[in-house]
């Protein structure tokens, strides 16, 4: 279920790239105003982390992740009715803080209801629907929007949604209220260090100032967040420009386009998915966190930097050989909210989680802004350049800041 709600937040996040071409033209908006239209949604998505981490401590899985999605969804369909600048970029933006609690909702429920030699492959399961997503439906979503609009686009995506937000609401339970668990998985889960009891040991506590620095004064926290800034901005670029880049730098056709589009996506996939079950199974075997949980993210960032090789080419198949390349590696990387659910402090996984995202995604704020004025003259080299040293700088983070994997216990 969690994959499927990822699948559908990435599509509403993403759907406004395959829009961009024709949009841009319909609307005459310019390069750098269609940055500032990508970045929008990361504004209010980036800002509302840490509240959003803080509500998804506080309040049931079952509730909380059906309403943000039905008003995430709704205002993805109204975008489909506007005709401005200005009520795109609010409109983006309100996509962005409705969707702001969506990962910290998926760490809280992953960390209840796996155990933790589990848990990498279930957050590669459900962080692959990000690509797996895109991978199926970037083809899909060019053919509906050459058949419906860039209008039907937006218009059919916030209908999915609300459909989903439903599914949620009648069929999810927490571990522990699901009629169809039995005695002996709840203990296997809390045995293996599965939360499943957290709500009712948390219900109570109140919030203390003393909890929110906890998640900005450790250093292996920030090289957790600075780590997620740099992975992101290789994921922003191929979820904003990458289609543009295809289309208007390339030359692609714009029907070809997604389909070509849909293979560095499918590599990211498979990258997520071997990131995950690879390091589950390394654990297992008896290797440490640094080795099992450490590998998959530092050989992921090295190979995003092979994405600068599409500057050096002008053959198509190269081109996406090597971008492929560079989001297999950002797919090696994406279980980085790992470390989320192995460090933070028990009574903080939804605000640790919040703030990682927070900062992490503060690259979708910054990135597509950046890249708009890169490419302003029509030449993409620079950018793919500038997501090149992102990945590297990610490397170091990880490779030297994180240090060694252990939950953080605050002292009273």
């Amino acid at each position: 279920m969690i994959f499927v709600t990822v699948v559908i937040n990435y599509l509403d996040r993403t759907n406004i790239s395959i829009a961009a071409a024709a949009l841009k033209e319909d609307l005459g908006i310019n390069a750098i105003q269609m940055g500032y239209i990508f970045s929008a949604f990361g504004w209010t998505y980036s800002i509302l982390q840490i509240p959003g981490g803080i509500v998804a401590d506080k309040v049931k899985s079952r509730i909380l992740y059906p309403v943000i999605m039905a008003l995430w969804s709704i205002a993805t369909l109204i975008q489909g009715m506007v005709n401005s600048f200005a009520a795109l970029l609010g409109l983006r933006a309100g996509i962005g803080m409705f969707e702001a609690p969506s990962y910290p909702i998926n760490n809280l429920i992953v960390t209840r209801w796996f155990p933790e030699n589990e848990r990498a492959s279930a957050i590669a399961t459900y962080t692959s629907g990000q690509f797996l997503g895109m991978a199926l439906l970037l083809p899909v979503l060019t053919l509906i929007q050459d058949a419906l609009g860039w209008r039907g686009l937006f218009i059919v995506s916030g209908i999915i949604g609300l459909v989903w937000a439903a599914v949620w609401y009648i069929f999810y339970r927490d571990p522990q209220n699901h009629n169809r668990i039995g005695s002996s998985e709840l203990k296997h889960i809390e045995e293996g260090g599965g939360l499943v009891a957290m709500k009712e040991k948390n219900k109570t506590n109140k919030f203390e100032w003393n909890d929110l620095a906890n998640a900005f004064k450790y250093r292996k926290l920030w090289g957790m967040y600075l780590g997620q800034f740099c992975l992101g901005a290789t994921t922003i670029f191929f979820l904003t420009w990458f289609p543009t880049y295809l289309v208007e730098f390339r030359g692609l056709d714009f029907i070809k386009s997604g389909f070509y589009a849909s293979v560095p996506y499918l590599a990211a996939f498979l990258g997520v998915l071997l990131a995950g079950f690879t390091s589950d199974f390394l654990i297992k075997k008896g290797h440490s966190s640094e080795v099992a949980r450490k590998a998959p993210i530092i050989t992921g960032m090295l190979l995003s930097i092979a994405i600068i090789g599409a500057n050096y080419t002008e053959d198509t198949t190269l081109i996406i050989v090597f971008l492929s390349i560079a989001f297999f590696g950002n797919g090696l990387a994406s279980i980085a909210w790992i470390f989320v659910s192995l460090i933070a402090p028990k009574k903080n996984i939804g605000l640790i989680g919040g703030t990682f995202n927070f900062i992490g995604g503060l690259s979708a704020v910054i990135v597509p802004i950046v890249i708009g004025y890169l490419v302003q003259d029509g030449d993409f080299s620079p950018a793919l350049f500038f997501i090149g040293a992102m990945a590297l700088l990610g490397l170091i983070c990880y490779t030297f800041i994180v240090g060694k994997v252990e939950r953080i216990v605050p002292k009273e």
